[in-house]
């Protein structure tokens, strides 16, 4: 058996408790990945011809086909769309919950107003933009904290996920008032907490200085120059789109919106995303900020951004729940996309099972990578 094919089965024995199966070279050699839905915004190419291993593409695909909940998986290797495919009830038009991976988008849409003068810059204090709120602040720590401290996820406010209330208070649609009705857990830029709410009061932040909708303002300013046309964006009961989630979109915009982080927020020779700003959105800040997964590991977070390493390779993520992942691999020009069920509102040991499988699935693959 040649070197690649070893390699290639190597890793479907990875993924092995996924699939159940152990694939032989002729199951590997007889999947089909090529991308087969053109259009003129995307170059296709093959993994050969961009310098991948086909059987180590054809064993990822092989595994996610028999993933319960996945809708797409996509492979973008020097520009080009390599590999590509969908299942269940996935399609090349299917705008997918993107989850979380929405507050990589609500971070460059905030760098894009520090940019344009809109906001001073990331150490403006958080209450500078909601002064209706600002006289009733009880605990003074508050005052200090920061456009920074929000998108480090280090404000001090607490996971929702951890209290009843703190989770009703997600679902109650009012945010700013609980600027002030939730407790810090913490000092502001203590310690990493992962919080929806400072993603949610970052995109009203970006509303209020614009002028426009947080969805009229990426239309304009990112979606539009890239070529993206979005789905549904879920609003809060003010009519503010929310910017820790319920944003849709299809697999290959979200591979846009991967390949402009990964190309230094250039696009077709303009700059949609300051550089300056990509470069400090993906940098780890916050070291171990959550456990391994799969071959996922020293999970780091950035602006909005998760980073990790697998294998030999440095990785940095937009990651949302149910499986939603867009996964940059910079030293090899290397964007995967995948989308799945959102599992909505619904956070389980059943959810974060199939959500795990996503991970592993691609931290797999990136690992296998020389």
């Amino acid at each position: 058996m040649k070197r690649r094919a070893r390699i290639a089965v190597a890793l479907a024995v990875g993924v092995l408790s996924l699939c159940g199966c152990l694939p032989s070279r002729s199951d590997l050699e007889a999947v089909v990945f090529a991308p087969s839905y053109l259009d003129e915004g995307w170059e296709v190419s093959s993994p050969e011809a961009e310098g991948l291993d086909p059987m180590l593409v054809a064993a990822m695909y092989y595994s996610a086909a028999r993933l319960d909940t996945i809708h797409s998986l996509l492979v973008v290797k020097d520009g080009f769309l390599v590999a590509e495919d969908y299942f269940g009830n996935g399609s090349v038009d299917r705008k997918d919950r993107i989850q979380s991976v929405t507050k990589s988008v609500t971070s460059a849409l905030v760098g894009m107003a520090i940019d344009q003068g809109l906001i001073a810059g990331e150490t403006q204090k958080m209450l500078d933009f909601f002064p209706e709120i600002a006289d009733q602040i009880s605990d003074s720590r508050k005052t200090g904290i920061t456009i920074r401290h929000l998108l480090e996820m280090r404000s001090g406010y607490p996971w929702e996920e951890t209290d009843e209330d703190l989770w009703a208070g997600l679902l109650s649609g009012y945010y700013v008032p609980l600027i002030e009705a939730f407790p810090l857990s913490a000092d502001p830029g203590a310690r990493f907490q992962y919080s929806n709410l400072s993603s949610n009061w970052l995109g009203i932040i970006v509303s209020r200085v614009s002028g426009m909708s947080l969805r009229g303002y990426a239309q304009e300013y990112l979606f539009g120059p890239l070529g993206i046309q979005p789905g549904e964006w879920g609003t809060d009961a003010e009519g503010h789109s929310n910017g820790c989630g319920d944003l849709h979109l299809t697999a290959r915009d979200m591979a846009r919106f991967g390949l402009l982080y990964l190309h230094d927020g250039e696009h077709q020779g303009s700059q949609v995303v300051p550089a300056w700003w990509v470069d400090q959105s993906l940098r780890t800040i916050s070291v171990n900020a959550w456990d391994d997964v799969g071959r996922f590991r020293r999970m780091g977070y950035g602006l909005h951004w998760w980073s990790a390493e697998a294998g030999e390779h440095h990785v940095n993520l937009a990651w949302g729940h149910g499986g939603q992942l867009i996964a940059l691999v910079d030293e090899l020009d290397l964007v995967v996309v995948t989308t799945a069920d959102p599992f909505w509102l619904e956070h389980s040991d059943t959810s974060w099972k199939h959500e795990r499988a996503q991970l592993r699935l691609v931290s797999e693959f990136i690992a296998s990578l020389p």
